[in-house]
């Protein structure tokens, strides 16, 4: 028997790979830091934790609509209302088994066979496998040149009368980009301009710092509202990345699709963690504001650390809780009796030598880079750059 060629074509998710092999390791009593999880480890908001134990007291354990309870759908209409003075019906929401599920039902509904789908590198490891399962192949155009801000004269370039719609992802995963008004006015009037769709990933959106601000296409132009789809959730802002609670809000015309294929493919959101995602979107405001402030500074000890090391350069960040390295300055060097060739050697050395985990950026469409998280403690994070700012300085 053979696997499909949709399987065939699949690569596994360097992420979780990376963060599987750290956790063996710890099982085998090694001394781990694993900077390789996009997930804070903070704990949810008690309110999310009081609402989920409530909802199993009122039994509230049973299928749900598919698209989500009606009290979470409108407290996410209320949340983008206040947040970012946008008005949606109820109707528009999905809620979701997570932002991923949901990008993928969206891209399920929009692309077809051979269809291409613009996406910017580095980018989340899962855009392009989830559009290559649709059948299409994803047109990329890379940012890093230009400070890993979309170039819009780079993307007119790139469309073709096979592309379809783009997926932008701000404040972005792995560099921790935040696009600004001006360059996602911009992709727009090229959505426009070419009867594109967008998927805008803001699943990090609370998480921005310094002077940055996070910008929504939405709020930005208004008039582009049938062609936008917004995806966003509680995984990240509320440290409830094993709940499973995403969102998206898409026009009428796109989100009953959505939601019917959701139906067939999940049936729907786990009941009590809605309930639980109820909770944080009322009442978890201020859990949110003082998860962001230590965020803040651990992403400022990070990267004073990474300064006074040898052999990497790195921007940095505005948003979301990663630093993108470049090592390629290490590439032909000796570590520990093998040469380094490639992101994937460092991240096997690394590992292999110092205990400590980071994703290769090859995973990220990004060859030469490494991921490294800062949603750890400030002692690991301590500890875990110590062992970096060793391990380079054993190059040879």
């Amino acid at each position: 028997m053979d696997l499909s060629k949709r399987a065939q074509r699949m690569e596994p998710s360097a992420t979780l790979a990376v963060v599987g092999k750290a956790k063996q390791l710890k099982r085998e009593g090694k001394p781990v830091i694993s900077f390789g999880a996009g997930e804070p480890d903070f704990n949810p908001p008690p309110a999310a934790i009081r609402y989920a134990k409530e909802a199993i007291d009122a039994g509230h354990t049973h299928y749900t609509q598919a698209t989500g309870i009606p009290e979470l759908k409108e407290a996410v209409t209320d949340y983008y209302k206040k947040r970012f003075n946008l008005s949606f019906s109820a109707d528009q929401v999905i809620v979701g088994a997570g932002a991923k599920p949901l990008i993928y039902s969206a891209l399920s509904c929009l692309v077809d066979p051979g269809d291409e789908v613009i996406v910017f590198s580095p980018a989340w490891v899962s855009y392009v496998e989830q559009i290559r399962l649709c059948g299409g192949e994803a047109a990329v155009v890379n940012t890093i040149p230009s400070g890993c801000m979309p170039d819009p004269e780079k993307v007119r370039q790139i469309v073709t009368h096979k592309t379809r719609g783009m997926l932008i992802n701000s404040p972005n995963n792995p560099t921790g980009a935040v696009y600004d008004s001006e360059t996602l006015q911009a992709l727009v009037k090229i959505a426009e301009e070419n009867d594109l769709w967008i998927i805008y990933d803001e699943i990090y959106e609370r998480l921005v710092y310094g002077k940055a601000t996070h910008e929504n296409p939405l709020a930005l132009v208004p008039d582009a509202s049938e062609r936008i789809i917004l995806v966003n959730g509680v995984s990240k802002a509320y440290a409830m990345t094993g709940w499973r609670i995403g969102y998206a809000i898409a026009p009428k015309w796109l989100s009953t699709k959505i939601g019917a294929f959701q139906g067939h493919l999940t049936s729907n959101p786990c009941s009590i963690a809605q309930w639980a995602a109820l909770g944080a979107l009322r009442e978890a405001e201020n859990d949110v504001v003082k998860m962001r402030g230590v965020f803040e500074e651990r992403r400022k000890t990070m990267i004073d650390l990474l300064e006074k090391m040898p052999h990497i350069t790195f921007g940095k960040p505005d948003g979301a809780f990663y630093v993108f390295v470049n090592v390629e300055k290490t590439f032909g060097m000796n570590a520990e009796g093998k040469t380094v060739e490639t992101d994937l050697d460092f991240c096997s050395a690394l590992l292999s030598t110092e205990y400590v985990a980071a994703v290769p950026g090859t995973a990220f469409l990004a060859p030469g880079n490494i991921r490294l998280s800062y949603s750890n403690s400030l002692e690991e994070i301590q500890e875990g750059m110590k062992r970096l700012h060793h391990f380079l300085e054993s190059l040879s």
